[in-house]
């Protein structure tokens, strides 16, 4: 694996209330659900893996799940944190909420910043997946690690091919086990996922 599991952007994190429960249900729901499939959790080693967000009101805003939540089966308000602004060339991020951002916030906001139209976005790691889909779907280049500009900007040029519009798939060749998809609700990401693997 490539260094993983912890924050590689300069996180600047304003602390304060939880958000609102209201604001939780459905991505906690399917949090949970991609936990209890193993496709988020925690390796043996402590290091977690996968997270989940939606787009908020606010369209350049974000809520995600926290850092270092992973070994967690059951998320609550204090889990999620609002990410309001972020810079890629800079590699800084600010979030807003009890906890900091995922490790994996940048990608999660290139995806949003390259499609105006993506309320939602699932990463999850599964590695006979991985290996079954690296390079039959839109994929990363090798050199490109997690939470690094490079990573964002490698989201961004694969979110100008027509095929990665289509599938909202991507699989993360420098980030060993790491797949995204996403679409318009945190239902159709899960239906992408269910159109790989099966999600009984």
């Amino acid at each position: 694996m490539i260094d993983e599991g912890y924050i590689k952007y300069q996180c600047n994190w304003i602390v304060s209330p939880a958000l609102e429960t209201n604001l939780l249900s459905e991505i906690n729901s399917w949090r949970t659900r991609m936990y209890q499939l193993g496709l988020i959790g925690e390796y043996d080693n402590g290091i977690g893996f996968g997270n989940i967000s939606v787009r908020d009101c606010v369209p350049e805003h974000f809520i995600i799940s926290g850092t270092q939540t992973g070994h967690l089966e059951s998320l609550n308000e204090e889990h999620y944190t609002r990410v309001i602004k972020f810079n890629f060339t800079e590699n800084s991020l600010t979030c807003q909420g009890p906890i900091k951002a995922s490790s994996e916030s940048l990608t999660h906001a290139a995806i949003y910043t390259a499609n105006p139209k993506i309320n939602a976005v699932i990463h999850v790691h599964h590695l006979q997946l991985w290996q079954q889909l690296l390079d039959k779907v839109p994929t990363t280049a090798r050199n490109c690690a997690y939470g690094t500009p490079e990573m964002a900007e490698e989201i961004m040029r694969l979110s100008t091919k027509e095929e990665l519009q289509t599938e909202k798939i991507i699989v993360m060749s420098g980030h060993e086990e790491g797949i995204i998809t996403f679409g318009i609700s945190l239902a159709e990401a899960a239906d992408v996922l269910h159109k790989y693997y099966g999600l009984s």
